[in-house]
């Protein structure tokens, strides 16, 4: 059994581009895959990737990393690729949009 590095490298890169975070207004409602969308959690929307994947989003402007479960669709808005939950959005930094590498795991 493979395990996982602490880098990019330990993923495929699945794109590049634009990232922003969602959460007000979406606390405690369905998700696409039909969980209850919780911002504090590790969590982010995609519009591909299979529910339950898990992703490493790196923040190009900060550098910082963080893993997230694809849990449910979006992002909506031209031009962005993923869409992260407030926690995870903090954990690297972002409080807007920002350019973003996503690794599957």
């Amino acid at each position: 059994m493979a395990h996982a590095q602490p880098q990019e490298a330990s993923g495929k890169i699945v794109q590049s581009g634009r990232a922003s975070w969602y959460g007000p207004g979406f606390q405690g409602r369905k998700t696409a895959s039909g969980e209850t969308f919780d911002t504090n959690e590790l969590t982010a929307a995609h519009r591909t990737l299979p529910f339950g994947t898990k992703v490493r989003v790196v923040n190009k402007k900060t550098g910082k990393s963080v893993v997230v479960r694809i849990n449910d669709r979006g992002p909506y808005a031209h031009g962005r690729v993923i869409d992260l939950s407030r926690a995870s959005a903090q954990a690297i930094g972002l409080s807007g949009v920002a350019p973003v590498s996503v690794a599957e795991l």
